[in-house]
């Protein structure tokens, strides 16, 4: 989703193809072995598979970004991008890894996942005292950590909406609620159909 976030609204021109994770294309699979999406393939003028392809959704991010950046996304002073690097690489590792143990306790061996959901809210809490001083965690606009976190929020926050919705964080729901409501999250939640290989490709 973040992936797609920072492509859009960078405005460069890629070709989309949704794939199915349980029926993998082949010529997927050649550029990027560990299957796992988004994978942004950029050929060079022959299409070789030996071009270069980014596998890692952040990076796909940074790319784009760092070519077209129209709203200013990317924070303008180091010490901004260093904050955002910084929240980014949170929500990367701890608030992830926990969020995956609380979606999906069994694959963890774990009955339930309220544990890492507690864990998780923790720092979800000093998200919504982060809030509290401005409309985003980037400053006052939108920008390079809203999109990176948000989509993570949102998976955290749709496990059980109820619980969540009870949860003494106002400002963090008023930001995923605008995240979830504006026209960008629209355009990127758009269904495509499963993309298909030609016959004559890997």
């Amino acid at each position: 989703m973040r992936a797609r976030l920072a492509l859009h609204t960078s405005g460069i021109a890629v070709e989309h193809r949704e794939v199915v994770l349980k029926n993998k294309p082949a010529h997927m699979l050649a550029l990027s072995p560990k299957g796992t999406v988004p994978v942004l393939w950029l050929p060079d003028a022959q299409g070789a598979l030996g071009s270069q392809v980014l596998e890692q959704s952040l990076d796909i991010m940074m790319w784009a970004l760092r070519k077209q950046d129209p709203l200013a996304w990317l924070p303008a002073s180091d010490a901004g991008m260093a904050d955002a690097l910084a929240l980014i690489a949170q929500n990367d590792g701890p608030f992830k890894r926990q969020l995956d143990r609380y979606k999906y306790p069994n694959r963890s061996g774990l009955e339930t996942g309220a544990a890492d959901r507690d864990e998780a809210a923790l720092w979800l809490h000093t998200l919504d005292a982060r809030l509290r001083s401005k409309r985003f965690l980037a400053g006052e606009h939108f920008g390079l950590a809203d999109a990176a976190v948000a989509p993570f929020v949102r998976q955290y926050a749709h496990t059980d909406p109820g619980w969540f919705a009870a949860q003494a964080w106002p400002s963090l729901v008023t930001w995923l609620s605008a995240f979830e409501g504006s026209a960008l999250f629209e355009v990127i939640m758009h269904k495509h159909a499963p993309w298909q290989a030609p016959t004559q490709m890997l």
